[in-house]
């Protein structure tokens, strides 16, 4: 049997219009996972002519139409009706205007799912026909001004940075979108219209730099925030040196030199575990707790009613103990190589790893052994490396590690291969007069999740899901892993929409509940490595027994469609960044720096596990195969930077612009002083005709240093006026907006409704917030379909809040459930506060 036909999404037929990254990608995704894929280019090619097209269009039929010709609209619309999906990302109105209108379409079919990723929303009236290229998107939308502490620190501003994390997570979001579209299809044979814009998308991704909490308690200001807050009220300038900048960071979250000159990114903050393994590791814990260093029992009681100073396991340490522990974790570190201290970290499931490059990543060992990366025979570059999949079907991933190369077919064969793919598909949803009518309901209205992850990526794969109606409980222990600032702060993010329990299920009663909870719901998610599965009762054969027809999903760090040598090593964003590249780019090898944006690769891998979830109910709709989903912090880090994760034989060099220098990608696309602030320009040799047509810059084409050029003509003039000028000349073009600013203007008083409606910027406040603080954060609002309901999910609620209803629905009484209570087998809290002070 060909190994494709075992693939989820086997027998779905797609037609991709799609042009740059995000449209392309999404196909892509759809493609790994099964489904075929006839992509339609101009006669011209792709737009974006870049080595990475072979990446976006393996396991696709490449075919090239005219669509301003009759007879190429006329072919285009017979692809169309023989597909299950369309997918385009141009500005709002251009396939319209080319002969392809999804509304009329799904009149005539309303089995058909049509997506539109534009780069702004279609209701944004101000910005919707801007050429809303990557780095438009990133700047409008805040990404290049809030770049975090150590730009503040440094006087970095604007910073650019050339990962499109806008079209990755625009990918993850409309690629799981397409999905559960598919699985609602499968039960009413109704289809959809969808929309998601690059820059909701991009919101929804930043989440975690964009929320406010009012009146935040100052024992979770680290060492850089109270020096910005220092230097701001005394008027000093932010100037310090990257090398000065390292004692403003947190022992236990920081880089440092190792014996072999390079460095190594350790992240043991807020576990008292990891923090504690790691200085047994580099051989200073019994040293430091003989020199008085404080072990706190309860780190979420008010930090005035602490036995200590501060803890080990708490974040961020008070000066005093991080100048004390960061000069000996200077010291141990010297004592061995970076890859052996990666491989003690990893043995001794310590969170850390080396700084790499982007090339060793896409070319060590690990990487290709466990199908992370890929190998590709492509037509034009020969073998390639590839970024494997962002998510997978355990035990049915290895198809998805030989990807088969682009090809270039005729009309006639991509026809035949649609009709190929229609007499291998096994679908048996309702069609013609038995497709359902409308509901308005979600897509997940009936969905029941146990969750039981932590952290960041895992539970906002949940809190994800909570949008579409799924009912999520979240079952935390009694006693919780982490401090305060990871364990309840990311949750006013990660818990929304959720159902909050605090149970202790390595008790034989805790078990029970346990045990229970898993025979009442349709999915169950947690994040941890695979050495887990097994002691915790989550390996398939065990959740089986218990619930024959529930579903699993996993993330984790390395995490692989293959097992590899790493598949046990913990960590989090910030480790598999500093391993794969991402730190070595933003603030180049030397000076390895954190890319800004919390959560760049956790917020991806929770909607990347989204998709694998989605994945899992289509397939088990349509074939009643039980399935567990999988996908990883690593496999999406080759998404967030899929422009540049690849080689092959006379490749380029990896010299993309990195470092805190860098403020472009070359003299047409970068940012540059006007006579009031900046702008970024992002055009191309292509447009130098364009150019050359407005006032100003009449010269631009003979000039031969055009940076200086350009530099010397915008500063003539506001930033405003040049905006105005590039978009009237249709040239992409955009004044780097702050998150704040967005904010400011973008927020209302939650009213149960998200704000899909609202352009492409909505942010909700909460002035009732359970943690007894006002706060402001993005909705849920990036997806948007046009027959089914998004739900304006619930703000988190405290720990514990529903413990007592949730055993109460598995049968407990209440006489059983207080005793419960009283032996700590079930809590209602983890201290007195949500938050604690």
């Amino acid at each position: 049997m060909n190994k494709k036909n075992q693939l989820p999404l086997a027998g779905v037929r797609v037609a991709d219009f799609g042009q740059q990254i995000a449209g392309p990608a999404v196909a892509m995704v759809l493609a790994d996972l099964g489904a075929t894929v006839v992509r339609i280019d101009p006669p011209q090619g792709p737009s974006w002519q870049h080595p990475a097209n072979a990446i976006l269009n393996r396991n696709k039929s490449c075919l090239k139409l005219d669509l301003k010709t009759q007879a190429g609209l006329d072919q285009a619309l017979e692809i169309i009706e023989n597909v299950d999906v369309i997918i385009e990302s141009f500005r709002p109105g251009v396939m319209q205007r080319l002969g392809i209108d999804f509304s009329a379409l799904r009149q005539q079919r309303p089995d058909l799912i049509t997506l539109s990723i534009p780069g702004f929303a279609s209701n944004d009236e101000l910005r919707r026909d801007w050429k809303a290229t990557e780095a438009v998107v990133a700047a409008t939308s805040g990404a290049y001004t809030d770049m975090g502490f150590n730009r503040v620190l440094m006087g970095v501003n604007p910073s650019f940075s050339p990962l499109p994390l806008g079209s990755s997570y625009a990918t993850s979001l409309a690629a799981s979108s397409v999905v559960l579209a598919l699985f609602e299809r499968e039960k009413t044979g109704r289809g959809d219209q969808i929309e998601v814009p690059v820059t909701a998308a991009l919101m929804e991704g930043l989440s975690y730099n964009s929320y406010v909490i009012d009146q935040l308690p100052e024992r979770y200001k680290t060492m850089r925030e109270l020096e910005i807050e220092h230097r701001k009220a005394n008027n000093i300038e932010m100037d310090l040196t990257y090398q000065d900048l390292q004692e403003y960071l947190d022992p236990f979250y920081r880089t440092y030199v190792c014996a072999d000159g390079r460095m190594f990114y350790c992240v043991c903050p807020s576990h008292r575990n990891h923090a504690k393994r790691a200085l047994q590791a580099l051989g200073i814990y019994e040293e430091l707790m003989a020199e008085g260093l404080p072990d706190v029992k309860d780190l979420h009681m008010p930090s005035a009613e602490w036995e200590g100073e501060t803890s080990i396991g708490v974040y961020p340490l008070p000066k005093k103990w991080a100048d004390i522990i960061s000069a000996k974790m200077k010291k141990a570190f010297l004592q061995k190589t970076s890859d052996e201290w990666g491989v003690i970290f990893g043995e001794g499931q310590i969170p850390g790893a080396p700084h790499r490059t982007t090339q060793e990543w896409v070319n060590n060992e690990y990487s290709n052994e466990s199908g992370l990366i890929v190998e590709v025979n492509d037509p034009e570059f020969g073998t390639m490396k590839q970024p494997g999949p962002i998510a997978w079907l355990e035990n049915e991933a290895e198809a998805m590690l030989t990807p088969a190369p682009r090809k270039e077919v005729s009309f006639t064969a991509a026809l035949d291969e649609l009709h190929q793919a229609l007499e291998a598909d096994t679908s048996t949803r309702p069609k013609g007069d038995a497709i359902h009518a409308a509901t308005g309901e979600a897509w997940l209205k009936d969905l029941r999740i146990l969750d039981l992850t932590n952290v960041i990526a895992g539970p906002h794969s949940t809190a994800f899901m909570a949008r579409f109606g799924a009912k999520v409980t979240k079952l935390d222990p009694v006693t919780p892993l982490y401090d305060p600032l990871i364990g309840t702060l990311f949750t006013f993010q990660t818990g929304v929409g959720k159902q909050s329990a605090l149970v202790d299920i390595t008790t034989e009663e805790g078990r029970e509940v346990f045990n229970k909870l898993v025979k009442n719901v349709d999915m169950v998610v947690i994040n941890a490595p695979d050495r887990q599965m097994l002691p915790l009762g989550l390996d398939q054969d065990s959740l089986l027994a218990i619930n024959p027809d529930v579903l699993f999903c996993r993330l984790d760090c390395f995490g692989a469609p293959r097992n590899g040598s790493k598949k046990n090593y913990i960590g989090y964003d910030d480790i598999i960044q500093a391993n794969s590249g991402i730190m070595s780019r933003f603030g180049r090898p030397e000076t390895p720096e954190e890319h800004a944006h919390l959560g760049t690769l956790d917020v991806n891998c929770g909607f990347a596990a989204g998709l694998g979830m989605a994945v899992s109910l289509f397939h088990q709709q349509k074939t009643g195969k039980v399935s567990r989903s999988r996908t990883s912090l690593s496999a999406v880090t080759n998404l967030a930077q899929l422009p540049f994760a690849f080689d092959y034989e006379g490749r380029a060099p990896f010299d993309e612009p990195s470092g805190r220098e860098a403020l472009g990608n070359n003299a047409l696309s970068h940012f540059y002083p006007t006579s009031d602030g900046w702008i970024f320009l992002d055009s191309n040799l292509g447009e130098i005709d364009q150019l050359e047509q407005i006032e100003g810059l009449q010269e631009i084409k003979a000039a031969q240093d055009k940076a200086s050029f350009i530099s010397q003509s915008l500063q003539k003039a506001p930033t405003s006026y040049w905006v105005d000028v590039f978009i009237a000349a249709d040239i992409a073009a955009a004044k780097p907006m702050a998150i704040e600013d967005l904010r400011e203007e973008n927020s209302r008083i939650a009213d149960k409704t998200v704000g899909i409606n609202r352009g492409s910027f909505a942010f909700s406040i909460y002035p009732d917030h359970p943690s007894g603080h006002c706060i402001t954060q993005i909705d849920q609002y990036a997806i948007r379909p046009t027959e089914s309901k998004v739900i304006a999910v619930t703000p988190t609620e405290a720990f514990g809040h529903s413990t007592k209803q949730v055993l109460a629905e598995l049968g407990y009484s209440e006489k059983e459930i207080e005793s419960m209570l009283t032996r700590k087998i079930a809590g209602l809290g983890w201290g007195k506060e949500f938050l604690p002070s």
